[in-house]
This record gives C-alpha cells, sequence and structure tokens, in this order.
C-alpha cells in the first residue's frame, strides 16, 4: 500500500505530509519512525513529511524527549477502539500527564482524535475522559455524538497544559468549531476535505464514504465550511486520507465454510465491520476548492469569501505555521535527519471524488496529476437500485494490477460498468464513428454542472475546450501527445 499512496501525494497538491501512526503495529517507538521515513522518501524525495508517535503506555517522558532530539513533530492520541487500528488507545488521560508535561515543556505538538469511545453503558471511571456522567446518570454516546462529547477532554487538557499545542484533528461538528474557537491560540483544529462535502445522509448504508469521525448534519458542514473561509488561524487542512483493500470497505473477510458431514471445507467472504476511512490524497487539495465552490453556489458561504488569500492560509500557511514547520526543518538541517511516514494498508484502495452538483446535463472532467480519481465520465444509472455507477480506474504496480474504484457525494456502486464521453476538439476531414478511440485522461477542469439551458452547457464547453488546449501547450502535458496508446499501441 505503502508504495501506491506515496506517490499520489504530489498531484493533490501536497508537499507536506503530517504522517499518522496508527499503522499495524502502531508507531510507538522513535525507531520505527525514522524507519518509515527512510522508506517513504525514498519513494517520494520532494515531499517533506513530519514524523508523530503514538500515544502508547510505552510512551515516556524519556521518550518525548529522544523524540524531540530525532525531530519527531508531534504525539497523536486516539481513545481506544474509536478508529482504525486504534485497539492499543487511550483509555485515561490522566495516565499520560507527565508525557504531556514534557511536550509542553519540549514543545511538541499533542495531536488528538477527538472522539469518545461510542457506548451504550460505560461508568465515567472506566472511561478515563473527563465530562463523562457517573454510573448513576450514564447517557448513551454513538458515532454521531462522540466527538461533542469529548469536548470536555480537550478543554481539560488545554486548562491542565495551556502552553502545549493541541490539534483537534478533522473536527466534524459546530461545537468542536465553538470549542476550539474558546480556546487559547495553542489550540487549533484541522478539517478535512471529505467532511466539507458529506453529511450523515451520504454515508448511512454506504461504506464507502464511511470514516471516522463520520459526517454530521448539514448544520455541522456548515459550520466547517464557515470556519475554512473565516480567515481564523486556528483552522487548516488536514487530509485524513485514509486508504483501505475494497473487500475492506465492503465489510468483507475471508472465512470457510465447513461440511463436518462430508469432511470437506471451502472458502467463502463473511460480512464484518466496514473499514473507517476515506482516500482522498490524489485530489486532496483539489477537492477542497470544489467544495467551496459548490458550497457557494448552495448559498452556504459568499463567493467572495474564496479568494487565494483565505485558500493560502487554510491549505498552506496557517498549518505550516502551527507547527512551526521552519524550526522543525532548521533542526533537521543541522542534525541531518528528516521526517517520514504514510498510513498502512493492505493492497486496494476506496478512493473518493466527491460531487454534489446534480448529472442531468453536464459532463464532469477529472485531474490529469491525480490518482485519487483517474476518470472523467457521466453515471450509469442502474436499474435495480437507481443508483449511479461512476468509474472504474486501475493503479499499477510492479507486479500486479490493482482495481481502484472512484465514487462521487452520495452515489454508490453496484456494478463496475461505466462510460464517458469524448469531445473531439479538433478538425479532421473524417468522422470517427464506428472506430476505437484511445482515450488517456489527463486533467480535472470542473465540477459538473444541471445547466438550465443548452446554450449555457455550451459555452462551458467552449471554455473548457480553451483550459484544455492552454493545459496542453504546458511541457508536462505536450509529451504525451506521442504517447503510444495514443497512437494504437496497448
Amino acid at each position: 500500500m505503502m508504495e501506491l499512496v506515496a506517490p499520489t501525494i504530489r498531484d493533490g497538491g501536497v508537499d507536506l505530509v503530517y504522517v499518522m501512526p496508527n499503522l499495524q503495529p502502531p508507531i510507538i517507538t522513535v525507531r520505527q519512525a525514522l524507519d518509515y521515513q527512510s522508506k517513504l522518501e525514498a519513494l517520494v524525495p520532494n515531499v517533506t513529511f513530519l514524523m508523530t508517535l503514538f500515544l502508547h503506555p510505552s510512551l515516556t517522558p524519556a521518550v518525548i524527549r529522544e523524540a524531540k532530539e530525532a525531530g519527531i513533530a508531534g504525539v497523536k492520541s486516539y481513545p481506544q477502539g474509536v478508529t482504525t487500528n486504534s485497539s492499543g488507545g487511550v483509555v485515561d488521560y490522566a495516565w499520560y500527564h507527565p508525557v504531556f508535561a514534557e511536550m509542553e515543556r519540549l514543545d511538541v505538538v499533542l495531536n488528538l482524535h477527538g472522539e469518545r469511545p461510542s457506548t451504550l453503558s460505560r461508568p465515567a471511571e472506566s472511561s478515563g475522559l473527563v465530562g463523562a456522567s457517573t454510573a448513576s446518570e450514564e447517557q448513551p454516546f454513538t458515532i454521531l455524538t462522540a466527538e461533542e462529547a469529548f469536548l470536555p477532554t480537550l478543554f481539560d487538557l488545554h486548562h491542565r497544559f495551556p502552553r502545549l499545542r493541541i490539534v483537534l484533528e478533522h473536527c466534524t461538528t459546530a461545537a468542536a468549531v465553538d470549542a476550539v474557537r474558546r480556546c487559547g491560540p495553542t489550540v487549533a483544529a484541522t478539517v478535512t476535505a471529505h467532511h466539507l462535502f458529506l453529511t450523515v445522509d451520504d454515508w448511512a448504508g454506504d461504506p464507502f464514504f464511511y470514516c471516522k469521525p463520520v459526517a454530521k448534519t448539514p448544520s455541522d458542514r456548515r459550520a466547517l465550511l464557515e470556519a475554512v473561509v473565516s480567515g481564523d488561524p486556528k483552522f487548516f487542512f488536514g487530509s485524513d486520507s485514509a486508504p483501505h483493500p475494497v473487500t475492506s470497505k465492503q465489510a468483507l473477510v475471508s472465512g470457510h465454510n465447513t461440511d463436518q458431514g462430508a469432511g470437506t471445507s471451502s472458502p467463502t467472504l463473511k460480512r464484518s465491520k466496514p473499514a473507517a476511512g476515506i482516500f482522498t490524497q490524489k485530489y486532496a487539495t483539489q477537492l477542497v476548492l470544489d467544495a467551496l465552490l459548490l458550497a457557494a453556489r448552495e448559498g452556504i458561504i459568499r463567493e467572495d469569501k474564496v479568494i487565494p488569500e483565505v485558500l493560502n492560509g487554510f491549505l498552506s500557511a496557517f498549518g505550516r505555521c502551527f507547527y512551526r514547520v521552519d524550526d522543525l526543518l532548521h533542526a533537521r538541517d543541522q542534525q541531518g535527519q528528516y521526517e517520514a511516514q504514510a498510513r498502512t494498508g493492505e493492497k486496494e484502495m476506496i478512493r473518493i471524488r466527491t460531487d454534489r452538483s446534480t448529472k442531468k446535463g453536464g459532463r464532469s472532467h477529472h485531474d490529469a496529476d491525480e490518482t485519487n480519481d483517474g476518470g472523467s465520465g457521466r453515471g450509469v444509472e442502474d436499474g435495480k437500485t437507481g443508483v449511479k455507477v461512476v468509474i472504474q480506474d486501475i493503479l499499477s504496480t510492479a507486479d500486479r494490477d490493482i482495481e481502484v474504484v472512484v465514487f462521487r457525494g452520495g452515489e454508490r456502486t453496484s456494478h463496475l460498468s461505466w462510460e464517458t464521453e469524448v469531445h473531439i476538439m479538433h478538425t479532421f476531414p473524417h468522422d470517427f464513428y464506428g472506430k476505437q478511440l484511445n482515450v488517456l485522461i489527463m486533467g480535472f477542469i470542473r465540477p459538473e454542472y444541471d445547466y438550465v439551458s443548452t446554450e449555457a452547457l455550451i459555452e462551458d464547453i467552449r471554455f473548457d475546450i480553451k483550459v484544455a488546449k492552454n493545459s496542453l501547450d504546458r511541457d508536462a502535458w505536450s509529451s504525451k501527445v506521442e504517447e503510444e496508446f495514443l497512437l494504437g499501441g496497448r
């Protein structure tokens, strides 16, 4: 998985990665982090990787000192069992107060997965989370309320360690946005691209849009979008891009049916809980732009708020400033060290290309430099379910091809067939009816729109042609004209 995912980082407009440590096994030692760093640097030498450690009982103040000397940027906390590979996560934050004190002293960042473990019956004394009810006052917590239930823990940690830099990762609720604003300047939050698109109606019943924390209500989505365009440096981009095998997202695990009478056993696939995570890396920054433009069309945010200064702050400057990236890189240069890391997984990936625009009249285009999506097309209507099948894409490794299915906001797939429509931009002396056309998908121009008139559609197509022609004049694109595949090769 690392070999597939890491090369897509630059395609998503990213050259700085803050790497999460919830691998299998988790990154709990400095040596593990540096070893993983070396592997990633070998794959993508033109990306800067900021390393983190997994908050674990083996993590002591002495390990924090070692991490600081090695240039490790932060420590990521996962409450036990709340997300992927978090079974070894935190049960009681009080146990780690000496660790947090050392992190505060040495200026190491604490990253929080801000959810209280979902439970219908968990006594406060066993939860380890501040603000929990007493056993006699227990209240149910679900994945929809887990983030808000965690916020008292955020306030408590900030109160106890006011100089400790804390990032509430991938926040999803209006309550979380408000909580971060109420804290001092050492507390910030990240917002993902997919949470700017999705709400509970998108992922309920659709495992391909299932992630942790889950997307919440339309009003929560509005709060995230408003925070992004507010220009508040407390909020910056964090992709939380999480690749998973197709079978893991479909909640299929291998097993065996045993016929004891015949003494035979046959392989089968059984249902399990779907893996939490959405893979967006190939379109990381592009998805943010799409989400903001869509929200402006929907009237959620003002279009005049989506300006370069705001985008630069959210996508780049605010995060780099909070993490003090220049200081980290200077320290690394002095020590001759560098940081790297990426998420792990098995072999196949689900990618998301979210787009809430309707599919009645327009055409959808996808970006050249992206592996998150990889195609352009119109959905194929499925007669049974009424859902649209979108696009199938293939990523290649040295030893095998790996199928990657691309999804758009609110849509599900039931088949892997797909179709697209090709627009011929140039004039030719003959037509191409009945001929085979080889198509190389180069780039993403815009989302698909629902046009009020044919004239409006034609006007946009003409503008798309201008954009495409200008792009093809670039060296990186013009070299593709002589691709053997386009000239009839395979």
